[in-house]
């Protein structure tokens, strides 16, 4: 069997290291590293398992990028900020490690991992998705994807070939029609109506 190379991210040491111990026991996982938030991660990791009991977001948003990130959370309010900072895999911190390693293996994989329950709380009646995407242009469904993917209005500009007053145009309509205050509500609520592929 492959194993899926697993970085730990853990700001307690304790929780870093049982992590990373639990996780070393698993036969479809090899541990290749456990650090704290911000110290320089080891090469080769596949997957990262990132422990969100303190707030370690604007990390979590830097890395989340390579290798894919899963967030350990302890509420919805959490689920939701490590998705928007950037997460691909979401597991309560009740979830045990089968969901945990089979999280980790999926993101690993290029998949989207969500803990069921928060699976629910995420996807929207087929009729209210619709509902939600009808009043977006195609051109702010466009900026509305880039944005989920973390783009800055600049980035988003050239990705469009629009200038960069035209981008900020198109994301202050999205959060204007999706009712959100900001740009990471405005992903989570986008991807609860089913609106943007995180």
């Amino acid at each position: 069997m492959e194993r899926t190379r697993t970085l730990v991210v853990a700001a307690d040491p304790l929780a870093r290291s049982g992590l990373a111990a639990l996780l070393g026991r698993r036969p479809e996982l090899e541990v290749v590293g456990a650090v704290a938030p911000g110290d320089p991660p080891p090469g080769g990791a596949e997957v990262a398992l990132w422990d969100l009991a303190g707030d370690e977001l604007p990390e979590l948003g830097r890395a989340a990028a390579v290798p894919p990130a899963v967030a350990l959370v302890a509420s919805e309010e959490q689920a939701a900020a490590a998705l928007a900072a950037g997460a691909r895999g979401l597991v309560f911190r009740d979830g045990g490690e089968e969901r945990l390693a089979a999280a980790l293996v999926a993101a690993a994989r290029g998949l989207v991992a969500l803990d069921a329950p928060l699976a629910g709380w995420l996807r929207p009646p087929p009729a209210a998705a619709a509902a939600a995407g009808e009043h977006l242009t195609p051109r702010e469904l466009e900026a509305l994807q880039l944005l989920a993917e973390g783009l800055s209005n600049r980035a988003i500009a050239l990705r469009l070939g629009v200038s960069e007053r035209t981008a900020k145009f198109h994301v202050e309509a999205v959060l204007g029609k999706l009712g959100a205050e900001s740009r990471s509500e405005a992903i989570v609520l986008a991807a609860r109506r089913g609106l943007v592929v995180l």
